[in-house]
């Protein structure tokens, strides 16, 4: 990792919700320490208002982001990359140095959870693996 902030790009096939929860969620939690991009293998028209909704609840905010495709020179630029979910799949292009990895985030509708209670736990499971990261990234230190 160089000695500029260490930086990410979160991905999910919309961007529209998991990887601008994320992005919200690191932004928050990291203070400035990390550069934190989304985007979307194949962008949404809009953000999910209910994924926003959830987001502000913590004290995060996702409110100002809009759906986008994912930037190749981003790409190889980022120290990590993290693809949000199982619909959604980033593959390594020509001179990228930062690494992939996949969330195989919580999906509570498949046990009959539907809307802001679903939400939620989408949510706090984004949050945990964020500030995992954000140890990661910062080796302990964030701002």
């Amino acid at each position: 990792m160089s000695t500029e902030k260490p930086s990410v790009l979160f991905v999910c096939a919309k961007n529209g919700g998991k990887s601008q929860m994320a992005a919200a969620l690191m932004e928050k939690r990291a203070a400035g320490a990390v550069e934190v991009h989304s985007a979307g293998t194949k962008p949404g028209k809009a953000i999910n208002a209910l994924s926003a909704e959830v987001i502000a609840e913590v004290g995060a905010d996702m409110s100002h982001g809009h759906p986008k495709p994912i930037d190749p020179d981003l790409l190889r630029r980022v120290d990590r990359v993290i693809v949000l979910g199982d619909e959604a799949r980033v593959d390594p292009v020509e001179g990228m140095t930062g690494t992939i990895e996949t969330w195989h985030t919580d999906e509570p509708s498949a046990r009959g959870i539907e809307g802001a209670e679903r939400m939620r736990l989408v949510r706090d499971d984004i949050d945990a693996r964020v500030q995992v990261l954000l140890t990661e990234l910062t080796d302990g230190n964030p701002a």
